[in-house]
């Protein structure tokens, strides 16, 4: 597919309220306003770092060099509780280097050999700048805590609202953010993600935000999420016809149903009429192959326990391809979960209706 995952090399989340306490190796990653909690007066806020590697952004942005492309930070919700109508997540490139450490939340006594809000390597080494920032750059706390909470810089930035109906996954367009690094505009220290609006004391804004992170026994971990345009449409000097009356029939060709984690697929859709007009012919017209409409069909593919999209129809990055054979698109199985079922959908649209084809074509990512 031109869709491929890259899964975070570090990430925790840095609390006010507890300046000094690492939590690495933590399920959760929070970006939370709390007031008046544990008897603290003055209101608190938490936020989350998350790191990508350098090289495998490099790898990928080479791979797909000349093509359009987007990238999206992906966040899978865990909880929340106490919406506002108008909370705003924001991210930012980080500024300084961090390191994750191998606390978690609760831990008594706290960990502290990691990033927190005051550090951002471990107690005592390597405060987060609070004072003269370099060019660009800056952070943002108040008096009534302490000084912290990470850096970064202000050259480019993403943003999403989430509103009571609104799905409340971090789907964050990072695209500049990712070209500044992989130009060497800024140096990558990751993201922080953070709500726009912090330290309001009042006790009806409150909003708390919590997600998966790298450390989850889940199948929802963050991912830096990159998508791209590899739609061809070059039939060459192919007879075959493109179909245009329903109902059809569409088989799935080229599908194993077993691929490895690091397998890259091209998968072959066959197409007909489910009731072939009778024409002579010296062949069966139960074999002969058509076109799905060109430029108005496109794949999706489900957790077929969750029923879940994990990757979801696009008119522009999971648009079916077509060359003198078939249709065909590509699926990099890497950024799918290992030792779980999937299934693929096709959705077109012949003579104005959508048609969404759902045959139990099913395959299965195992560990290589």
């Amino acid at each position: 597919m031109a869709i491929y995952k890259l899964f975070p090399t570090q990430d925790t989340t840095l609390y006010s309220m507890y300046p000094e306490m690492n939590t690495g190796l933590d399920e959760i990653l929070e970006a939370s306003l709390e007031v008046g909690a544990l008897g603290t007066p003055s209101p608190q806020a938490s936020r989350f770092l998350i790191q990508f590697s350098s090289d495998e952004i490099s790898d990928i942005l080479n791979k797909i060099s000349g093509s359009q492309w987007q990238s999206n930070l992906r966040c899978f919700l865990a909880d929340v509780t106490a919406l506002n109508a108008n909370t705003v997540v924001e991210t930012y490139p980080v500024s300084q280097s961090w390191n994750m450490g191998t606390g978690r939340f609760g831990n008594s006594p706290q960990t502290i050999d990691g990033a927190s809000w005051i550090w951002r390597d471990y107690q005592g080494n390597n405060v987060w700048t609070n004072g003269t920032f370099n060019p660009n750059t800056t952070a943002s706390y108040t008096s009534s805590v302490d000084v912290g909470g990470g850096t970064w810089y202000t050259s480019t930035s993403g943003s999403q609202a989430f509103n009571y109906y609104s799905d409340k996954d971090i789907n964050i367009n990072v695209t500049n953010i990712v070209n500044e690094w992989n130009s060497g505009s800024l140096e990558n220290n990751g993201f922080i993600v953070k709500q726009q609006v912090e330290f309001i004391n009042d006790e009806n804004v409150q909003p708390k935000l919590k997600y998966f992170s790298i450390d989850t026994h889940t199948i929802y971990p963050p991912c830096l999420e990159f998508k791209w345009d590899d739609y061809i449409w070059n039939t060459g000097s192919s007879t075959l016809s493109t179909i245009t009356e329903l109902p059809i029939i569409a088989t799935l060709e080229n599908n194993p149903g077993t691929f490895y984690l690091d397998s890259i697929n091209e998968f072959r859709v066959y197409v007909r009429p489910e009731y072939p007009p009778r024409v002579f012919s010296t062949s069966s017209i139960y074999t002969q192959n058509y076109y799905l409409p060109e430029g108005q069909s496109s794949y999706a593919i489900k957790d077929l326990y969750t029923n879940e999209f994990v990757v979801d129809f696009d008119n522009v990055y999971t648009k079916i391809s077509a060359d003198e054979t078939s249709c065909y698109f590509t699926v990099f199985m890497n950024g799918l979960e290992p030792e779980r079922y999937y299934k693929i959908l096709i959705k077109t649209i012949i003579n104005g209706n959508v048609v969404v084809l759902d045959d139990n074509y099913n395959f299965k990512i195992i560990n290589g």
